[in-house]
């Protein structure tokens, strides 16, 4: 009786109210926000995090057969691979590497055993790409595109049983090499703007009448798209003649296609950032497929967009975040060692306070990064599809990476900016804009799809509102009626949270066990608590029109993204052990972070489009602020301390990194630290009381060091010549991509 009443009376001018007020979604829209599932995000976005349930998190750790390949196969590649041959001479993997690959299985490590591949972890799958892009950004990219969006995920999760047994041997031992095509000229982030089309008729072949799709597309940027002998093809699919149903316009569907098929153009390359992965576009006109082909057969007609965004879910969260986290690790190992070596003035680079605080920078961002991407992994591993953490990862990863990437090359100088054999960074740098781009442009990750999709996945009730409101009346109603009061519970219990941890700058705010770092958890719950206060503000009083407001759901983005990335920060440092000599690495994360997040909250009440609600929001979530400055210069140079000296810490924060053979640059940089620390009480000495104060052996000792440290300085000249054949080879390479025209445009993969 009380239950009718409240909604007849209560919910029912609300239900009418938010029907024109909540934000309505587009079917494209829909079906990206039900792709993959939420996680430790909506823990954030509750206002409430149990932070007991993350500490108890599984630790992500190898299997025996996984540390065995990481061991072996990853490190013979490793050893093997001369970026700046495949870079700048050869512009591709050589012959034998690509048979390495594919003999040891590398471009089937997400396919079970079952289907012939690896069967790895995301964890382990994470790290051989991280591993290999300290090495080699193409190697990286040629093992990274195959394991992750691609027919082989498709595949996996979408495809019929006759189309995994036959496709997915091939693809875990490289008998066929994929790529996926889904960017077009007219579609890129927008894929319902896409016009590659597919036609379904009939056609005979082989002398038999065939059901099957008559295919017109042109698409671009398609990684390993020159020598891919199967191409994914995302297209429009239309049924004129109404051959499997009423329906003509079928939406976006997938297909798998051999690139050997009639009329199929591939081969021609673009060169993204001179990285020389292969990278091109592929053309077709009126090239016909039997209705087989699409992924997942007749049924999974029209499901394109909802499978990639699936696919998506947990691979970019994956494979670009690990490229990134390399990044910042090489930058990391190799600028703290470069600025022990390097001396101006007569005393190590890494001394000087402003390098210090690049340094310092550099540190903290890969300790963050490795936290994040293990904290990550773990998720997956233990059967979640984050879609939100995901586009956390891939935008904040790629985008600190460009930060980290940066300080590596200010320090460094001339070292990385002349190109050579013995520049052991100038490619990182130039690949970045690559990792900014793909797999959704950081611009459109940030501003519609964080909070934009996270606002409603990782809200407790949204969803089920929505439902309720695109019911019919009465029906909507009541489970509108359901739902609507536990959101107002909701809502003033975060108000509650929110209001007490503004006022006592977090005091009272949840926390739990946790040392010397509790405090850090006590200001984490206060913005969760914020973050879910003023993000009800905003959907209460902007409705639908907050899809509009780019910049302030950017913003909303940015909060809840840090909060995702610290806690896998304090997961780390417990996972680690506790380390005393770890925290200022935290504190520097914790301290920074906080910071930006009430950079973001000031600059959503600056900006917050609802007159009076904007001070309203401040004084309940952040009336004062009590981190505006960042982390204290002691801090960041006691990070920066963490990467000028070798030892465990060293390791510890930029893990991962392979040094290659010993004729390699980095592992001369290595040995030549090594020397400089050991030799450093005999330069002491020396500098006292003059060469004569060191005997024969100590000044050989010296002389050694200095020899090392010459060699890691120096810097790559070449004869004119010699420079022009570099470049020559490189026009040569692309000259080679072009078709003859008594040859196939099919480029063939290296054979086995």
């Amino acid at each position: 009786m009380l239950k009718s009443l409240r909604r007849r009376i209560a919910t029912r001018p609300i239900f009418h109210w938010a029907r024109g007020s909540l934000p309505s979604l587009s079917p494209t829209e829909r079906e990206a926000m039900e792709a993959g599932d939420v996680w430790w995000d909506a823990e954030l976005f509750s206002g409430a995090p149990d932070w007991k349930a993350m500490q108890a998190m599984t630790v992500p750790e190898f299997t025996p057969e996984e540390q065995a390949f990481l061991d072996g196969p990853v490190a013979e590649l490793c050893d093997r691979l001369d970026d700046w041959r495949i870079s700048a001479i050869d512009m591709d993997l050589p012959p034998d590497i690509w048979d390495f690959l594919k003999r040891e299985k590398f471009f089937g490590m997400i396919i079970p055993k079952a289907h012939g591949g690896l069967g790895f972890s995301a964890y382990a799958h994470s790290e051989v790409v991280k591993r290999i892009s300290t090495r080699s950004v193409t190697a990286a990219v040629t093992v990274m595109v195959p394991n992750s969006l691609g027919p082989g995920e498709l595949l996996l999760q979408f495809g019929t049983d006759e189309q995994k047994q036959h496709w997915l041997p091939r693809l875990a031992d490289g008998s066929e090499i994929p790529c996926f095509a889904l960017t077009s000229e007219e579609a890129g982030s927008d894929a319902s703007a896409m016009v590659d089309s597919g036609t379904v008729c009939r056609r005979m072949v082989d002398g038999r009448e065939q059901l099957g799709i008559s295919l017109t597309f042109s698409k671009r940027y398609i990684t390993l798209a020159p020598i891919a002998t199967v191409l994914g093809l995302a297209f429009k699919l239309r049924d004129p003649e109404h051959l499997l149903s009423d329906e003509e316009d079928r939406g976006i569907t997938v297909a798998l296609i051999p690139t050997d098929t009639p009329n199929l153009q591939h081969g021609r390359r673009h060169l993204p950032s001179m990285q020389a992965f292969q990278n091109g576009p592929v053309s077709g006109e009126d090239v016909f497929v039997p209705i087989e082909s699409i992924i997942g057969g007749q049924e999974q007609i029209g499901q394109g967009w909802k499978m990639l965004m699936a696919a998506l879910a947990a691979g970019r969260g994956i494979s670009l975040p690990s490229l990134a986290t390399a990044a910042a690790c090489l930058g990391a190992r190799t600028t703290g060692a470069y600025a022990r070596v390097r001396e101006q003035f007569g005393i190590p680079v890494g001394k000087f306070e402003g390098v210090k605080e690049r340094l310092g920078r550099l540190a903290g961002t890969a300790y963050l990064l490795e936290a994040a991407r293990r904290f990550t992994c773990a998720g997956i591993d233990q059967g979640h599809h984050p879609s939100i953490v995901s586009a956390i990862m891939k935008y904040h990863a790629t985008d600190r990476m460009r930060e980290a990437v940066n300080d590596t090359m200010d320090v460094h100088g001339g070292k990385t900016i002349i190109d050579g054999p013995l520049n052991w960074f100038g490619n990182v740098y130039r690949s970045v804009p690559v990792g900014i781009t793909v797999e959704g442009a950081n611009i459109v990750t940030r501003s519609l799809i964080i909070f934009g999709q996270g606002a409603t996945r990782d809200h407790p009730y949204l969803i089920d509102e929505m439902a309720a409101l695109s019911s019919d009346d009465e029906e909507g109603l009541a489970a509108f009626d359901d739902v609507v009061w536990k959101h107002a519970a909701h809502i003033m219990g975060n108000l509650a949270r929110s209001m007490t941890s503004a006022w006592s700058g977090g005091v009272f705010a949840s926390a739990p066990k946790a040392g010397p770092v509790k405090g850090y958890y006590k200001q984490m719950s206060r913005y969760s608590a914020a973050l879910a206060t003023a993000a009800e503000g905003a959907l209460i009083a902007i409705g639908g029109g907050l899809k509009r407001k780019e910049a302030v759901s950017a913003r909303y983005g940015d909060i809840l993204a840090e909060l995702y990335l610290l806690s896998a920060v304090l997961k780390r440092w417990q996972d680690d052990g506790c380390l005393k000599e770890d925290l200022p690495l935290v504190e520097w994360a914790c301290e920074t972070g906080f910071s930006r997040i009430e950079d973001r909250f000031d600059a959503i009440f600056v900006n917050f489009p609802v007159p009076v609600l904007d001070k309203v929001l401040r004084a309940v979530t952040l009336p004062f602020r009590s981190h505006p400055r960042g982390p204290t210069d002691e801090c960041i140079f006691a990070c920066a301390d963490a990467i000028l000296k070798s030892g465990a810490q060293r390791d510890r924060v930029a893990c991962g990194v392979h040094e290659g053979p010993p004729d390699a640059s980095l592992s001369k940089l290595e040995v030549a630290l090594d020397l400089v620390e050991k030799t450093q009480p005999l330069r002491d000495r020396r500098r006292k009381l003059g060469a004569d104060a060191l005997n024969d052996a100590e000044q050989q000792a010296l002389a050694a060091a200095e020899e090392a440290v010459a060699a890691v300085i120096a810097v790559d000249d070449f004869d004119p010549d010699e420079l022009t054949g570099v470049l020559a080879g490189r026009s040569k390479t692309e000259e080679e991509q072009k078709p003859s025209p008594d040859q196939p445009d099919r480029k063939p993969v290296p054979s086995t």
